[in-house]
């Protein structure tokens, strides 16, 4: 505790915080240690554990989410000249490490011609993406044939585990970790004593080395701000506007219900055409879709039939059930079963 004190004078006035160790391990492995202080007793232990959540959850990553190779039946396929099954090569690429800045779907291409030991390395990726480890083990050739690999690439938080019932073609969903935080401790200490007791807390934070410790906890801390400014801005004069027509004098019998169902109507209309469809939560395949197709709020999305999403470039059944799930779990909507048609021609 006193070595704290000796490194840097704690404020009564704000809440600050000190980086206090940081150290590259591997290429993979980036280790840093931080003090965040003064607290009030109680403070540390909400602030701690939002963080770490954040840290695991809400900061995002980049990972392969789906290989295509020619002339492959199933997963369980063998190829002349490749030491290992189909399987084996979709397990290693999910653990390459990447780091992009777009949260477009992007496309990568591992060519090779053996013999040879392959690695993340062969990989070439578009000007946006970047390999932290060349070193990465992918497969082994053990003869003179050539290589072919289709990749595809996505951003995203957590973690998301692919349905291979869909994959066909040579086509193989892999199941992907958008996780770039592996771990996170934090502890908590107090300082001084009586009334003017303050807590102290030490948080450790452990990355793959797509993002440091220190970017890792500025992208958690902008995140929970996010969050918590949703609710400052929270209005409740819509939410009474119908109680009040109720319990108005000049409103009598179904005249005055009816007004009450017309504007609770236009209430919900206007609250799905000013929120968009990040509320939906969709995977980064799904969302990043239905924006190219100009579908921005939820209001929008229900113009849109299950067939007029269909029709929309690399909007596959699995999207077009998550979209349909989603709208219900969250909103209580359902798409129209009415094909309109809108969509045509978009990509």
């Amino acid at each position: 505790m006193l070595k704290i004190k000796n490194e840097r004078s704690i404020s009564t006035q704000a809440i600050q915080w000190k980086c206090l160790e940081s150290k590259t391990e591997s290429k993979r492995l980036h280790y840093g240690r931080f003090v965040v202080s003064p607290f009030e007793r109680g403070q540390a232990s909400t602030v701690g554990l939002a963080i770490r959540r954040a840290l695991l959850q809400e900061v995002g990553g980049t990972s392969i989410t789906r290989a295509k190779f020619n002339g492959v039946v199933h997963e369980y396929s063998t190829i002349t000249g490749l030491q290992e099954t189909i399987h084996d090569v979709l397990v290693n690429p999910k653990e390459i490490v990447l780091k992009s800045d777009s949260n477009e779907i992007q496309e990568a291409v591992l060519s090779v011609t053996g013999p040879k030991e392959v690695t993340a390395g062969d990989t070439l990726v578009p000007p946006r993406v970047k390999i932290i480890d060349n070193s990465q083990y992918v497969a082994t050739i053990t003869q003179p044939i050539s290589s072919n690999i289709e990749l595809e690439i996505e951003k995203d938080c957590g973690y998301r585990i692919e349905n291979s019932n869909g994959d066909k073609d040579g086509q193989f969903s892999i199941d992907a970790v958008f996780m770039p935080v592996q771990n996170v401790n934090y502890s908590i200490h107090l300082l001084g004593s009586g009334r003017a007791t303050q807590e102290i807390s030490f948080i450790e934070i452990w990355t793959n080395g797509s993002l440091t410790p220190h970017e890792a906890l500025n992208q958690a801390s902008k995140k929970l701000i996010e969050l918590s400014n949703t609710f400052s801005d929270v209005k409740c004069r819509d939410v009474f506007s119908l109680e009040s027509q109720k319990d108005s004098p000049n409103s009598t019998g179904s005249t005055s219900l009816q007004l009450q169902f017309d504007n609770a109507s236009k209430l919900e209309g206007n609250i799905l055409e000013n929120t968009f469809i990040d509320q939906l939560e969709l995977p980064a395949r799904a969302f990043n879709c239905l924006k190219r197709a100009e579908i921005h709020t939820i209001a929008d999305s229900l113009n849109y039939s299950q067939e007029d999403l269909s029709n929309i470039r690399n909007f596959g059944q699995k999207s077009i059930d998550q979209v349909s799930k989603a709208l219900r779990d969250r909103f209580a909507k359902e798409l129209p079963k009415k094909t309109l048609g809108i969509n045509q021609g978009k990509s």
